[in-house]
């Protein structure tokens, strides 16, 4: 017969062990992914300056940027729905469908580049792309400029976010000034984080085996780094490629980058924080649901059918990435003038 001794003796070797488990895991995950840092100081060894964040903040929210005047960075991107805009493809200018989800631009100055094939290095660079589409917000650097001198207030606001410069509005500076507000919206202290901080708490016995699954599965040689994706680029599809609605034929994805016949339907990994709040998922933004978008990972990037409960308890890890999310108050902008280029329209389509 077992007496107290033996069975609290047998209680605390079994702590232990779970103690040791969760430390292994621990260490593990720290290597391999990391936590969301609390702030970013500077971007490309460049300090990230108050007034250049409060400048990139009104941009960011201001639709006179596209020719329409109606469409913002936050249109696609916005900040109080995960970052993104929770439709399969984004709606532009004149009604016109985009050809890809929108991703998340939270946590996005993590990313080794941005867009889904990786065509812009930074977020300076990616700042400028959606302002000039057609397909987006369709307006020209010339446009913009002339939209930004023709109001004093951001003529006063370029001057202060960028002192020393003659002409310091410019399509340029449009694009660092939106680059230094994006670096700042990031998602720190999530569960996963405070896990890695030492909390044995953060997770549950399901959570913690979706970690454990999503590491030993191979999910984190393409979804690694404190953003869990946004590193590397790689083929969707590499042992079995999903049905046409999860991957259209005619988008090869970063082919059009490199037009190099490796890169065919090769796509930067999708950055894994928050991910609970950005479906649809994929570059197609066709799958709506988090357990099957990662069934659908399993067989075609991993060449294995994973088991239900795993699916439901990789899910279940997947949504304690989501972060602290930013608090951003909606800036007052400046008021055009009799200057301020009028709103072009394109009639919606028929």
């Amino acid at each position: 017969m077992l007496n107290s001794r033996t069975v609290l003796l047998g209680v605390g070797l079994a702590a232990l062990a779970t103690a040791a488990g969760a430390n292994e895991l621990r260490e593990t995950a720290a290597m391999l992914f990391g936590a969301v840092p609390a702030e970013v100081t500077e971007v490309r060894g460049e300090a990230v300056t108050p007034e250049r964040v409060e400048l990139g903040r009104m941009l960011f929210f201001d639709p006179r940027l596209s020719s329409s005047h109606i469409i913002s960075c936050n249109t696609c991107h916005s900040i109080g729905t995960g970052g993104a805009d929770n439709v399969p493809t984004s709606i532009g200018h004149g009604w016109q469908k985009g050809p890809r989800n929108s991703p998340t631009v939270l946590n996005s100055i993590f990313n080794i580049a941005q867009f889904w094939d990786g065509r812009a290095p930074d977020l300076r660079e990616q700042a400028k792309g959606p302002v000039q589409a057609g397909v987006e917000m369709a307006s020209t650097p010339d446009r913009v400029v002339a939209t930004l001198k023709s109001m004093p207030d951001y003529v006063s606001a370029f001057q202060t976010a960028f002192p020393g410069e003659d002409d310091p509005v410019t399509f340029d500076n449009m694009a660092v000034a939106i680059e230094a507000f994006e670096s700042q919206l990031i998602t720190p202290n999530s569960r996963f984080d405070q896990f890695l901080a030492g909390s044995d708490d953060a997770l549950d016995d399901q959570e913690t085996h979706g970690l454990q699954v999503f590491i030993d599965s191979g999910c984190g040689a393409c979804h690694s780094g404190s953003n869990f994706g946004g590193q590397d680029y790689f083929p969707f599809g590499v042992v079995e490629r999903p049905g046409a609605s999860m991957l259209p034929l005619d988008d090869k994805g970063r082919f059009a980058v490199t037009q190099t016949a490796d890169d065919e339907y090769v796509f930067r990994a999708a950055p894994l924080r928050n991910v609970e709040l950005t479906a649809p998922y994929f570059h197609s933004g066709q799958s709506w649901d988090l357990e099957q978008a990662v069934a659908i990972m399993s067989t075609s990037q991993l060449g294995t059918e994973m088991a239900a409960d795993d699916v439901t308890a990789v899910a279940a890890f997947l949504r304690t990435l989501t972060g602290e999310q930013p608090t951003i108050e909606y800036p007052i902008l400046p008021p055009s003038t009799i200057d301020t280029p009028k709103p072009e329209y394109m009639g919606a389509p028929q």
